[in-house]
């Protein structure tokens, strides 16, 4: 596969000139120079660098504090260097190199809890006063995979350079002259010297003996490779998380510095947890307020869902269960117009219907009280006709009611004080039930009301709702529960299903007669065990 097409050599020139003239264009501050020389070199599509000249940074020197430390030493060394802000990190690793002789591959610059790069300067790093800090991390050779031979070639291109420095001094020398011919001469044997001088053999150094390594007591930053003391949980330099795998040694004793950080942790967690202390009891309290309140108002303005009006921040009303929003007179107009017990929340849209009720002290603070009367009366209503053992007092207007239990035969009304018969669903004062049906099929021959209730009664036999008692033939009938019924008149205990008595003539205990439930299995298969 063919590579990328080579620019000409001609569109190279043109390039450069543009290039030139761009860079004087945008020094002069010429806008529309520059805008027209940038338009024509982005037509030829080649790769650019725009940096500024050293000249727009502040020449004057300043002094740079810098805490060193190496990867076999646990102790950090603060030493000052004159550096100017427009120094980028490659040239202040060249000068670290010139100096203390650390090769660029094994230093680290860390600016500003930040690892700056090569390329940049250290004014973009914010050093630009006198005393501005940073940080050198020297590694271990290992580590940077520095070889032997290319730090030996590396201190060879070093001391080179400098003899080429002397050299070119000496031709500097020899341009200039003197006037003194005895100092002149000696110029001029150095001179020659300069123009053929002899090779230069540099010694081969002995290679020192290996140092032992140094065991390494923290945790090495994956980040940075700042080596950070065990018992701290981030980098102190860049604050990258400690290795989840890295467990605090045993028996490790924490020094000086360590303690006050650890005295200061405590100390901030403490707060911390004090903060949250204080948060979740100013939670509780605002919760107690609004527990207390009836209807929690709505704290935002809003838009009602149901109206679609604006409702200014305090006049809406929230519900507790679902967290809907409403203003209260749509919420009141739901109540008023609910036909059931419950009053389901009105929120709906195209996806979902809120499930949630309205509670009970919600209702009753949107409603007047003779509203929310008429939902009482209402909710007691439908509570009734939806029971199944319900019974209404028979007194005329009486709005009482019960829910009554299978031994259950009376019902005392506690809003007009009539005993009502549940067995003859009658008011009969003064008469037991079977003197009731006596009379009420005497009066049935005259009284209107007493014919209604015969003929009632005569339904429910034919019916099947009630039966005669075998002994003493009052009707009676089976409210809830087994088969098993007891008149209430003779106590004869009888058999709902075969409506015969449950014993012979001898009473309870006698088998000899009656339905025979359970003696030689059910009296009759539907039966509903009446033993």
């Amino acid at each position: 596969m063919a590579g990328p097409e080579r620019p000409g050599l001609n569109t190279l020139n043109e390039a450069e000139n543009l290039a030139q003239t761009l860079s004087h264009a945008l020094t002069c501050g010429d806008k529309q120079e520059a805008v027209r020389v940038a338009e024509k070199l982005a037509e030829l599509r080649l790769p650019v660098s725009v940096r500024l000249c050293q000249e727009a940074y502040d020449p004057e020197t300043i002094q740079l504090k810098v805490g060193v430390e190496d990867a076999q030493s646990p102790t950090s060394v603060n030493i000052t260097m004159a550096v100017t802000p427009g120094m980028t990190i490659s040239d202040l690793k060249d000068k670290v190199n010139a100096e203390f002789e650390f090769p660029q591959a094994v230093q680290r610059w860390v600016i500003g809890k930040r690892l700056a790069r090569d390329t940049e300067t250290l004014c973009s790093h914010g050093v630009k006063r006198n005393g501005d800090q940073a940080f050198l991390y020297i590694q271990s050779p290992q580590i940077a995979q520095l070889s032997r031979e290319q730090y030996k070639q590396d201190e060879e291109t070093r001391r080179l350079q400098g003899i080429f420095e002397n050299i070119a001094l000496g031709y500097a020398l020899e341009g200039r002259g003197t006037g003194d011919p005895s100092v002149r001469r000696k110029q001029e044997g150095v001179l020659r010297v300069a123009k053929n001088p002899p090779p230069v053999i540099l010694p081969k150094p002995e290679p020192p003996p290996p140092l032992p390594p140094k065991p390494q007591v923290g945790w090495s930053c994956p980040l940075c490779t700042y080596v950070n003391k065990p018992t701290r949980p981030g980098c102190k330099i860049c604050g990258g998380d400690r290795p989840e795998n890295y467990k605090v040694p045993d028996g490790y004793k924490p020094d000086e510095e360590e303690a006050r950080w650890m005295q200061k942790e405590e100390v901030a967690r403490l707060q911390y947890e004090q903060a949250l202390a204080d948060e979740r009891q100013k939670n509780f309290l605002t919760l107690i307020r609004t527990d207390e309140q009836s209807l929690v108002p709505s704290i935002e303005e809003l838009d009602c869902t149901i109206c679609y009006t604006s409702i200014p921040a305090g006049e809406g009303a929230i519900l507790r269960e679902c967290l809907h929003t409403f203003c209260r007179e749509c919420l009141k107009g739901t109540i008023i117009n609910c036909r059931d017990a419950e009053v389901p929340c009105p929120y709906v849209d195209d996806d979902y219907a809120c499930d949630c009720q309205l509670q009970d002290r919600e209702i009753r603070s949107l409603l007047s009280e003779e509203e929310y009367r008429k939902f009482l009366e209402l909710r007691l209503s439908i509570a009734e006709t939806r029971s199944e053992n319900s019974y209404h007092c028979k007194t005329p207007d009486c709005a009482g009611w019960c829910i009554f239990e299978d031994e259950v035969n009376e019902f005392n009304c506690q809003l007009c004080n009539e005993p009502n018969c549940i067995l003859c669903k009658a008011i009969h004062k003064n008469m037991n039930c079977k003197e009731y049906q006596d009379d009420l099929r005497i009066r049935a021959e005259n009284d209107i009301a007493a014919k209604q209730t015969t003929e009632m009664l005569n339904t429910m036999l034919q019916s099947g709702e009630a039966m005669l008692c075998p002994k003493c033939k009052i009707i009676v009938q089976k409210k809830d529960g087994c088969d098993w019924i007891c008149c209430v008149m003779c106590k004869t205990e009888m058999c709902w299903v075969t409506r015969q008595a449950r014993w012979g003539p001898n009473g309870r205990g006698d088998t000899s007669g009656g339905c025979k439930c359970r003696v030689n299995g059910p009296c009759h298969p539907n039966c509903g065990n009446c033993h």
